[in-house]
C-alpha cells in the first residue's frame, strides 16, 4: 500500500487531495491540526505520534522529526535500504504534502515581536521538504496546494512520472531557499539584500555570438518580460533589451502610444487618438533607423496597426494583446516575434546593473515626482499647443540615453539625439534627423544646459519652445538667448539621466 504524510499549515485543497489519495488506496499519516481536520471530515488517518510510537513534544515543536518518518522518506529503492528500514520496523513513505508556517506574513505585521517571529520559523516542514526533494527519484513532494490536482490526475493514470517528481522537487528547493532568505533578511534587520532569480530561457548567445547568455526571471514560470511569445523566432539577448526599452517608453503614456527602438535607442515615439496613426507618426520620426527595430504598443494591436507594421521589416512587436485579425496578418511574417503582455505595468520598480565586484540597485525612474512644478523662465509663455508638445517631449526624452534631446511636433518625436558625451552634438543629431520638421517644433533636454550653445543650435533648427531641468550656473545666459529669439523656455527642476 502506498503511503503519504500530510503536514500542512495552509489547508487549501487539502480535503479534496486527501479524499483522492484515500480513494486510490493510500495510507495517510498526518500531524497535529492536519490530522484533526481530516478526521473531522471522515477521512481515516494515522497520527504521526501513533505511527512513530513517540509523542509530539515541546508544545508541538517536535512532531515529524523522527527516524521512522525520515528513514521512510530517505530510503532508496535498493534492496539494502529497504531491508534496513524493515529491520527497524518502519516502512517507505512515497509522498509528502507539506507547506510551512507563514514566517513572511507574520513579520510583515505591525508591532510583531521577536518571539512571534521565532515561533513561526518552521523546522519540521523544511526538513520534510528537503528529505522528499533529495529522494525525488522515489518520493513525490507537493509543497504547493496548486499542484494537488495535477498530482492526483497523474496517480489516477499511470503514476507520477520522473519528470514531474523532479519538477516538484525543484519547487521544494526553491521554496526553502526563499524561506531561509526571508528569515535571514529579518534577522539582519533588513540590511541583508537577497535576490532570487530563476533561469527561464537559455539564449543562443549574448550581444555577440562568442558570448553566453541566459534569461533569468523573478518567478520560475515567467515568460520573457513577463509576457508570452505568440509567434516568431526565438527571442535574442538584443531583442529582449530593445523590447524592454520600447515597452517602458510606450507604457509611460496614457493615450494610445507607439515606441520604436533600435539598439536600445528610441527611433520614434508618438501618441494619437488611433494606434495606427501613432505608429505612422513614430515611424516618420526616423524611418531609416526604424528598419529592423522593435515596436511596443501600450494598447492592444488591431488590424489597421498590424497592416501598417507589416509594410516594413520589424524584429519584434510587444503589446498588451492582439486582435484575431491582427494575428492573422502577422502570421504572414513567420519570423516576426510577437510578445503578448498581461497588462501595462512595469515590474519590479527597481533596476539592477552589474559592476566590477558588485551590483548597483536603484528605484525605477517613473517620471517627475508628484510635487514637480514647471516654471516658465522666459518672457514668452508657451502656447497651449506648445505646452502639449513640451509635456510629450519631456516624457519621451526620459527614455533616451543621456545626453538626451528630443524634438517633437504635436505628440510625436521628429528628431532624437542621445548617447553622446556632448549635449550640443545631441542637439545637432536631433536637428539632422528632423530636417525641415524642426521648424516650429519644441525641444526637451533631460538635464540642464551648462552653456547656451545648445540653445544656439535650437535657434538654428527653428525650435519655438524648450523644456529642461534648469539649475546651471549659466541659466541666465540660456534664458537671455531664448528671450532674444522669442523662444519660450520652461524649467522643471527635475533631471532624468539615463546612462
Amino acid at each position: 500500500m502506498p503511503r503519504a504524510i500530510l503536514s500542512v499549515y495552509d489547508k487549501t485543497g487539502l480535503l479534496e487531495f486527501a479524499h483522492g489519495l484515500a480513494g486510490l488506496g493510500w495510507e495517510l499519516i498526518a500531524s497535529g491540526g492536519t490530522a484533526r481536520l481530516l478526521r473531522e471530515n471522515g477521512i481515516h488517518v494515522t497520527g504521526v505520534a501513533e505511527y512513530t510510537g513517540s509523542p509530539e513534544i515541546l508544545g508541538g515543536r517536535v512532531k515529524t522529526l523522527h527516524p521512522a518518518i525520515h528513514g521512510g522518506l530517505l530510503a532508496r529503492s535498493t534492496e539494502a535500504d529497504l531491508t534496513e528500514l524493515a529491520a527497524c520496523g518502519w516502512s517507505p513513505i512515497d509522498l509528502v504534502a507539506v507547506n510551512l508556517y507563514p514566517f513572511e506574513d507574520t513579520v510583515a505585521q505591525p508591532n510583531v515581536t521577536l518571539a512571534d517571529a521565532i515561533e513561526n520559523i518552521d523546522i519540521g516542514g523544511v526538513t520534510l521538504i528537503r528529505a522528499a526533494a533529495k529522494n525525488h527519484e522515489r518520493v513525490t513532494l507537493v509543497c504547493n496546494p496548486m499542484d494537488y490536482p495535477a498530482v492526483l490526475d497523474a496517480l489516477q493514470k499511470d503514476g507520477i512520472p520522473a519528470t514531474m517528481r523532479r519538477s516538484l522537487a525543484l519547487k521544494g528547493f526553491q521554496h526553502t531557499a526563499h524561506y531561509d532568505a526571508a528569515i535571514s533578511a529579518y534577522f539582519s534587520g533588513g540590511s541583508h539584500e537577497s535576490l532570487e532569480l530563476y533561469p527561464v530561457q537559455k539564449l543562443r548567445y549574448g550581444e555577440n555570438p562568442h558570448q553566453n547568455a541566459t534569461l533569468l526571471a523573478y518567478q520560475p514560470d515567467d515568460g520573457p518580460l513577463g509576457g508570452k511569445v505568440l509567434q516568431g523566432k526565438e527571442l535574442s539577448y538584443n531583442n529582449l533589451l530593445d523590447l524592454d526599452a520600447a515597452w517602458r517608453a510606450a507604457v509611460c503614456f496614457q493615450r494610445p502610444a507607439i515606441a520604436i527602438v533600435k539598439h536600445l535607442s528610441p527611433c520614434g515615439i508618438a501618441c494619437a487618438d488611433q494606434l495606427a496613426d501613432a505608429f505612422r507618426s513614430a515611424l516618420a520620426s526616423d524611418p531609416v533607423s526604424a528598419f529592423g527595430g522593435v515596436i511596443a504598443s501600450n494598447q492592444p494591436v488591431g488590424e489597421q496597426t498590424a497592416a501598417a507594421i507589416t509594410d516594413m521589416f520589424v524584429e519584434c512587436v510587444i503589446a498588451p494583446g492582439f486582435t484575431k485579425s491582427a494575428l492573422e496578418i502577422f502570421a504572414g511574417k513567420k519570423n516576426l516575434r510577437l510578445v503578448n503582455m498581461p497588462d501595462t505595468t512595469v515590474d519590479p520598480l527597481f533596476e539592477l546593473r552589474s559592476v566590477n565586484h558588485g551590483i548597483l540597485r536603484q528605484s525605477v525612474d517613473t517620471g517627475d515626482p508628484a510635487s514637480t512644478e514647471w516654471k516658465t523662465v522666459t518672457r514668452r509663455q508657451p502656447t497651449r499647443s506648445e505646452m502639449l508638445s513640451l509635456r510629450f517631449a519631456w516624457k519621451a526624452c526620459q527614455h533616451v540615453k543621456s545626453n538626451a534631446i528630443v524634438f517633437a511636433a504635436g505628440e510625436a518625436t521628429v528628431g532624437i539625439g542621445g548617447g553622446q558625451p556632448n549635449r550640443v552634438d545631441c542637439v545637432r543629431i536631433a536637428a539632422q534627423r528632423a530636417g525641415v520638421r524642426s521648424r516650429g517644433a519644441v525641444m526637451a533636454s533631460d538635464a540642464f544646459f551648462p552653456f547656451p550653445d545648445s540653445v544656439e543650435e535650437a535657434v538654428r533648427a527653428g525650435i519655438t519652445a524648450i523644456v529642461q531641468p534648469g539649475g546651471s550656473v549659466r541659466d541666465a545666459d540660456s534664458i537671455a538667448l531664448a528671450d532674444d529669439n522669442g523662444i519660450a523656455m520652461v524649467f522643471t527642476g527635475v533631471r532624468h539621466f539615463r546612462h
